[in-house]
């Protein structure tokens, strides 16, 4: 089984939620390249559970070991191998889920493929808590395209039927980092509240309620990605649908295209004061023919309800398949669509960083900035 991405930046992610262990190795990352400790971790703090009553009460510090990879603070060109410990497990919640799979969540699927040997505690691989190790890779990312001027943001888009403001058409670094030093990552705060009761509602039901994540990525060349199967829509889709409750993707404005007329959704060529040639809106998300245009990459993912809900619901028992009743105990998330936001920004960059690297005209050494 191979739980990786990537082709000149190969990410591969390993653990489950409840072993000793979760982990994520990272090939080909460039040598040389300086990584902030600091700002890795105040990255990886935005996903962490257990900070408010909007998420699971599971709360771990995420403090990655680096194995290998790394030395006196810079990437060697060898595989970079990051482990995080689980500490605050509680496998007991579990036991009754064994033979009883929750709907929507990969238990049954696991147990039809591995026949009932794989480690489903807190959802094992499935979990997301394997996306703390994905983090700190793609921490390790943004911080080598910031070095280039290339930026990566994201926010809450919606959450139920209430929406955040979208991102202007060509957000800058400053709105990001506003977003990510935010509790409850949005653009219009007087949105998120109303957000928040909607998740805090969901809670309340002994239930959980799903949401959408807006990202953009700035400063990427024009040239990136090639045609039909290696597009940058491709690489990013095989990546995002790793994440655990990822259900939908569109680029740009996406399935509002299919509504338009041409004369609406075509974005029009011009060039700019200093003669780079721009579009003036960007509806394809700027990507054309799987190819980078230059404009910011903007993309939306839909993250489904959390599958744990405290309400019973029908199942069946393993392996006889008769009619039973789940009732799930444990800590889980009303909603995770708060805490995939990093995630899906740590995802990008890796994807981004790939990119530039398979394009040796867009990757470039360059010198530290203090």
């Amino acid at each position: 089984m191979a739980s990786q991405f990537g082709e000149r930046l190969r990410i591969s992610v390993f653990g489950e939620s409840h072993g000793n262990g979760i982990g994520a190795v990272a090939e080909g990352f460039p040598a040389g390249e300086t990584i902030y400790t600091d700002r890795l971790l105040r990255f990886m703090e935005r996903r962490q559970g257990g900070r408010n009553a909007l998420s699971t009460s599971r709360r771990e510090p995420d403090i990655p070991e680096f194995v290998s990879g790394i030395f006196e603070n810079k990437t060697t060109g060898f595989p970079v191998c990051i482990r995080i410990a689980n500490t605050n497990t509680r496998s007991g919640d579990y036991n009754n889920l064994v033979l009883k799979p929750r709907p929507s969540h990969a238990d049954f699927t696991a147990y039809r493929k591995w026949h009932g040997h794989a480690d489903m505690r807190g959802g094992g691989h499935f979990s997301g808590r394997l996306t703390a190790p994905l983090c700190a890779v793609g921490a390790m990312a943004l911080q080598a395209l910031e070095r280039r001027g290339i930026y990566v943001g994201a926010h809450l888009s919606s959450i139920g039927s209430v929406k955040d403001d979208p991102f202007p058409m060509l957000p800058d670094q400053a709105l990001f980092a506003e977003i990510a030093d935010k509790m409850f990552p949005v653009i219009s705060d007087t949105q998120g509240e109303k957000m928040q009761a909607e998740i805090l509602a969901a809670r309340e039901d002994q239930d959980s309620i799903g949401g959408t994540i807006e990202c953009v990525v700035t400063g990427l060349p024009a040239g990136l990605g090639d045609p039909m199967f290696d597009g940058m829509e491709n690489r990013l889709a095989r990546a995002l649908f790793g994440i655990p409750a990822v259900k939908g993707l569109e680029f740009g404005d996406g399935f509002a295209l299919s509504e338009m007329r041409g004369s609406a959704a075509n974005d029009p060529f011009c060039t700019d004061e200093n003669g780079n040639i721009i579009t003036n809106t960007n509806r394809n998300g700027g990507i054309l023919g799987g190819i980078t245009t230059g404009m910011p990459v903007r993309f939306r993912v839909a993250i489904k309800p959390t599958p744990s809900i405290s309400k019973p619901q029908q199942t069946v028992s393993l392996p006889d398949g008769a009619d039973t009743v789940l009732e799930i105990k444990g800590r889980h998330d009303p909603c995770i669509a708060q805490r995939a936001v990093p995630v899906v920004e740590a995802v990008a960059a890796l994807v981004a960083l790939d990119a530039m690297l398979c394009c040796s005209d867009s990757f470039s050494n360059v010198s530290e900035k203090t």
